[in-house]
């Protein structure tokens, strides 16, 4: 039962720390578009902001991030942190590698979402339209408008850009830092298929 829940709560929050990583690369490339303003000049309206961030956006096919990630309970008032690779694809396609503290890939090929646990010799499979719905998700389809889906606001500029914090209504959170991101490197197909290994049960996402 606690497996399950725990999947259930990572599949609530991938899309939303998806968004976050696009939101960031796409908002890089906002800048070069909307560049600061020089002297006498007045600063782009929060419009033109987001407007250059969806334009930019449509140009990024794929990214490729390292991801440093504390997950927090408050209940229990205790912080789990966790890294590896997360990879997205326009089309659905997303492939979320966890290297520590315990190994687990998130594959998803557009249609379907693989979720293994090789400590459990373990494989989750469902729809990933259904694993993968809500406003963020729409995202990983290519859609990209931001206004649609979210509330948009200006942000402190001291704030870090390379970092998305997920709320949950318990007050919980999950924050990712994004490194070494790579826009547009060609990622293949291949990379977003899952295929598991022998030995390794099949079970339902419920």
């Amino acid at each position: 039962m606690y497996i399950e829940r725990m999947i259930e709560r990572m599949i609530r929050m991938l899309p939303a720390l998806a968004l976050g990583l696009l939101v960031a690369a796409g908002g890089a490339w906002a800048q070069t578009a909307a560049p600061p303003p020089k002297g006498g000049q007045p600063a782009p309206s929060l419009d033109e902001v987001v407007k250059a961030l969806e334009t930019n956006y449509g140009r990024i096919n794929d990214l490729k991030a390292d991801f440093e990630q504390t997950a927090f309970n408050k209940s229990l008032n205790q912080s789990i942190p966790a890294q590896g690779t997360v990879y997205l694809k326009k089309g659905g396609k997303l492939r979320w590698e966890y290297a520590e503290p315990t190994p687990q890939q998130i594959v998803s090929d557009g249609k379907t979402v693989w979720i293994y646990t090789p400590a459990l010799a373990q494989v989750n499979v469902g729809p990933a339209p259904e694993a993968l719905a809500g406003p963020a998700g729409s995202f990983l389809a290519g859609l990209g408008r931001v206004r649609e889906h979210f509330g948009v606001r200006f942000l402190n500029p001291a704030e870090p850009r390379d970092r998305a914090v997920v709320y949950d209504q318990f007050e919980n959170t999950v924050t990712m830092h994004f490194r070494k991101t790579a826009v547009n490197s060609g990622l293949a197909d291949s990379l977003f298929t899952f295929v598991a290994p022998k030995g390794v049960a099949t079970v339902p996402l419920r």
